[in-house]
């Protein structure tokens, strides 16, 4: 049966990942703008999520069931959200936590922009390994191959961020991760982000070939249209990059906490300034505008 025909079995795994994806993101999105006081519970949460992930991982990866391939796509997806959230949430950066200079240009900065993110990808690069420590030896290899696909879109984007896009989102920086917003260049194109989208859209093409080949409704078949998915998703996620269209839009019913976070953060800045002078008007802090 065909991959894209009327077969619930064949819709049902493409609509899983993208609803997926677009809720876990819209919920890190919206718990990163809470107030930081939040931060503790929020991490505390994931991380829980994240080691029931891992002990889970451990079955899963013998599991060739339909079952097992969304099981092992869902672990995966729960590891990479604790990455997301400890960078996001500033658990997880790097030794640098300051934009550059405006004069910043060349090696310096990138070895800058390098110095803010290190910490961050070196714990991607950890729980790679954990995943794939895990899964070894296992017939299903969902989580490890959704999670590397993951990262490699990610690693991507970021590079194409430095180096310059169109859409570079700031808004989307909580106040305490401001200063990345330094390491973002708006251009029109970068010599990346061609090459980004056509491995993608290899990837993405090989996937769907295994998806079609594959009997309807089996292993094979969830396993590769999951990763396909994700694989379309990032050649997508790079080409909004570019193109003059609110991307970050699917994501707007966001923004209610986002407010609500940086208004505690002027009152935070202005409390100081009621106790030492409480004659003195205070000052609209930056956070603010």
């Amino acid at each position: 049966m065909p991959w894209f025909g009327p077969s619930f079995d064949a819709v049902l795994p493409i609509g899983f990942a993208l609803f997926v994806w677009w809720f876990s993101t819209g919920v890190i999105i919206f718990l990163d703008n809470l107030p930081q006081r939040s931060f503790r519970w929020s991490m505390l949460a994931v991380t829980l999520l994240a080691g029931l992930a891992f002990h889970r991982l451990g079955t899963a990866s013998m599991d060739v069931s339909v079952h097992g391939a969304y099981t092992g796509f869902v672990c995966a997806l729960t590891i990479w959200a604790w990455q997301e959230m400890s960078f996001l949430m500033g658990v997880v950066t790097g030794p640098r936590r300051v934009a550059c200079a405006p004069d910043c240009r060349g090696r310096a900065h990138f070895i800058h922009g390098v110095q803010v993110v290190i910490y961050h990808e070196l714990a991607i690069a950890v729980g790679a390994a954990a995943i794939a420590a895990f899964c070894w030896g296992g017939a299903n290899q969902v989580a490890l191959a959704t999670y590397v696909i993951l990262w490699g879109m990610r690693i991507s984007a970021k590079l194409c961020l430095f180096l310059g896009v169109r859409n570079v989102s700031e808004r989307f920086l909580p106040p305490h991760l401001a200063y990345l917003g330094g390491f973002f260049r708006q251009r029109r194109m970068n010599a990346l982000l061609p090459l980004s989208v056509v491995v993608g859209c290899v990837l993405s093409a090989l996937l769907i070939q295994v998806a079609m080949a594959a009997e309807a409704g089996s292993f094979e078949t969830i396993a590769a249209s999951l990763l396909a998915t994700m694989a379309v998703l990032g050649v997508v996620e790079h080409v909004m990059l570019v193109l003059p269209i609110p991307f970050e839009a699917l994501w707007n019913w966001y923004l209610r906490t986002r407010a609500a976070g940086r208004a505690e953060a002027v009152l935070q800045q202005i409390e100081p300034l009621k106790t030492c002078c409480p004659h003195a008007a205070p000052q609209p802090s930056p956070v603010a505008q």
